[in-house]
């Protein structure tokens, strides 16, 4: 595999360079020192991949990954110092195309590098992803999509919801088949040490997988995650769950309004967005940019809504295709994905 070097740091490049010798079939296509030498290197020369780093003067890792995306698509796997330290660039740059992240291999003791197998593993993955292993390269354009074993065809149901929303969820996944053609990411207002328990509970009413979403989850057709942290949960890219303490404004964390803004953004397939009982305004704002783009909405009725003010907002907002008693969602997102995945 070529593999061009995005990093500004004379050391962490040579860690990379090095790790990537101990490993046959690869090789380092070019290396640049910023953003803007990277943009303009593979304008020139497209690598298999590209081990990008965050932080960088003129250009960093997330704009110049955006800008690759946008004109010379490749495989981009973020390489930095620390993750964990970088999560809200981290996910800036996977929502601007980037396929995973890593930290930089860094020399422990004379000729070996802590890190470099996670590095390599990640490597691996990524060529597995493109077909290298097989003889077959993938057209750049396929990449994300396969990279979660997706198709153009999958689909996404975003539910968000808060007071009321636990007795309302299980009603709506109670009625969700088995088979049920769709992953579910549910975004309810609560506080992280109840997640676990509202996860077990859901369990109990539902045919499908439930989950406590994790930072890096990838979404699977028929499971359930639930947001389990007191942060954002988002999809960070087409790929993958994460999640960010930013914006730290909002009135609930985690917020529906930046989940289903995150899945307008990054969402490559079908998507339905789902508002159910709830006080304040929570989720109107998000569901509506999904409507925006196209993406079907469903809002729950005042009748059946515990608290009619998240749906309520939504409503005035122009944010619901369709208005349903609680009763009939689960139903008729059955019914609908269905229809939907006929030949």
């Amino acid at each position: 595999m070529r593999i061009a070097l995005v990093n500004d740091m004379f050391i962490a490049v040579e860690a990379m360079r090095r790790v990537l010798t101990t490993a046959s079939g690869h090789q380092v296509a070019w290396i640049a020192r910023d953003g803007v030498e990277a943009v303009e290197r593979c304008a020139n020369d497209r690598p298999d991949l590209i081990l990008m780093d965050l932080i960088m003067p003129r250009l960093d890792g997330v704009e110049a990954t955006r800008q690759i995306m946008a004109r010379t698509p490749c495989a981009i796997v973020v390489v930095t110092a620390n993750v964990d330290d970088n999560a809200s660039k981290v996910f800036e740059a996977m929502g601007a195309g980037a396929l995973d992240a890593v930290n930089t291999p860094a020399l422990s003791q004379p000729g070996n590098f802590e890190g470099a197998k996670a590095l390599l593993a990640k490597i691996e993955t990524i060529g597995r992803l493109l077909g290298m292993s097989g003889g077959q390269k993938s057209d750049a354009a396929t990449i994300l999509s396969r990279a979660a074993g997706r198709d153009q065809h999958d689909q996404l149901v975003a539910i968000g919801a808060s007071a009321g929303g636990p007795a309302a969820l299980a009603q709506v996944l109670s009625a969700l088949p088995a088979d049920f053609p769709a992953a579910v990411v549910i975004v309810q207002h609560v506080d992280q040490q109840f997640a676990p328990g509202l996860a077990d509970w859901l369990s109990n009413h539902t045919r499908l997988r439930v989950l406590l979403a994790q930072e890096g989850d990838c979404l699977r057709a028929g499971t359930v995650f639930l947001a389990a942290r007191e942060h954002h949960l988002i999809l960070a890219s087409p790929t993958h769950l994460g999640y960010t303490p930013i914006p730290v404004d909002c009135s609930y964390q985690p917020s529906v309004d930046v989940f289903f803004k995150s899945v307008e953004r990054n969402w490559p397939g079908t998507a339905v967005g789902v508002l159910l009982t709830g006080m304040g305004r929570d989720g109107a704002e998000g569901l509506k940019a999904l409507r925006d783009r196209g993406h079907h909405t469903i809002v729950q009725d005042e009748a059946t809504s515990a608290v009619y003010g998240m749906p309520k907002a939504a409503i005035e907002l122009g944010a619901a295709t369709d208005i349903l008693a609680l009763d009939e969602i689960g139903p008729y997102l059955t019914n609908m994905l269905a229809q939907r995945n006929k030949p």
